[in-house]
């Protein structure tokens, strides 16, 4: 029987420090309107959560833009072109990925995740699967600075799949594909999944499930509080609220208090009115062109869209100019 010689994968940790977590925690709930940033939605559990929202029927961005990868695979994987380095940012699972890790002879694989328990299932699995690939797993906060590993190859192209770029404000989407141009060279490539606007139902139906896993998602960044900063949280007083804010062309997802409560946080008390909300997750919808135009004032040129039967999701090939 022949052997395969089987890579080692490497994973680097670049986690986030724990103090960062409690300042930005203590900060969000002392402004008004109260707010906490989505990237810690996404614990152990949290990520968990978020691949059963990915299998619901009501989720339509994972099946759609799984659909458009797969009907367009040969498309992307001329664009991408042969030896390239992928680098896939939030990669969880990387079950879309792996449309283009079969399509595509590439150079290696770089996935990033905060999630360090994931991403090194992920990283083990994938390195089965596809033994002579390069993996090189990052745990980081892919919004921040972090260092790549010493890649060969033709050239990078960033993977950035989910309309995650939804969850960043216009203008925070605009520094953050200036910081990703910068790290990449003249006709390095960028492919990104960006949700379109469509009917209110539609998408709203998709962050409000009836099995409640959304809602379970969001309240466990209350969990998550209660454990790293010893918090005294009860989720029963708190529910989950979702809306299509039509003027900006966004989901607002919340946790609202149910009552009058105070919350102990370290030495400080955090006051809740009854009605009053945790602003916790935004994801922006685009049309092509609002999309492309934000691409083209961070450097990155359209160079293909590949769209859905139905219009419903868009992925996008961008070079560095």
């Amino acid at each position: 029987m022949k052997m395969v010689n089987q890579k080692c994968p490497t994973i680097t940790d670049y986690s986030p420090k724990n103090d960062h977590f409690i300042t930005d925690v203590m900060n969000g709930l002392s402004n008004n309107p109260k707010k906490l940033a989505a990237k810690y939605l996404y614990d152990e559990l949290g990520s968990e959560l978020f691949e059963k929202i990915t299998t619901l029927e009501e989720y339509y961005q994972t099946r759609t833009e799984w659909d458009i990868l797969n009907d367009s695979k040969v498309a992307i994987s001329k664009l991408i072109g042969e030896n390239a380095n992928l680098i896939e940012l939030g990669s969880g699972s990387s079950t879309k990925t792996k449309v283009l890790l079969e399509e595509n002879n590439l150079n290696s694989y770089i996935p990033i995740d905060i999630s360090k328990t994931m991403l090194r299932n992920t990283v083990e699995q994938l390195q089965n699967i596809y033994p002579k690939l390069n993996i090189y797993g990052i745990v980081a906060d892919y919004t921040k600075l972090f260092s790549l590993p010493t890649l060969s190859g033709h050239k990078k192209v960033i993977f950035f799949p989910g309309s995650t770029i939804g969850n960043f404000e216009p203008f925070e989407a605009a520094i953050f594909l200036r910081q990703l141009s910068a790290i990449l060279k003249k006709g390095d490539g960028l492919l990104i999944g960006v949700d379109l606007k469509k009917d209110t139902d539609i998408i709203e139906k998709a962050y409000n499930d009836e099995q409640g896993i959304t809602a379970a998602f969001n309240k466990n960044l209350l969990t998550r509080i209660n454990r790293e900063l010893h918090t005294d949280f009860h989720l029963e007083n708190f529910s989950h609220h979702a809306f299509y804010n039509t003027e900006r062309s966004r989901i607002e997802m919340h946790l609202i208090s149910k009552v009058n409560q105070t919350i102990q946080i370290l030495d400080q008390q955090i006051k809740f009115a009854k009605d009053e909300s945790i602003h916790t997750e935004n994801s922006y919808k685009y049309s092509i062109h609002s999309f492309q135009k934000l691409c083209l004032t961070c450097r990155f040129k359209p160079i293909e869209v590949f769209v859905d039967k139905k219009n419903w999701f868009s992925v996008h090939y961008l070079e560095v100019i």
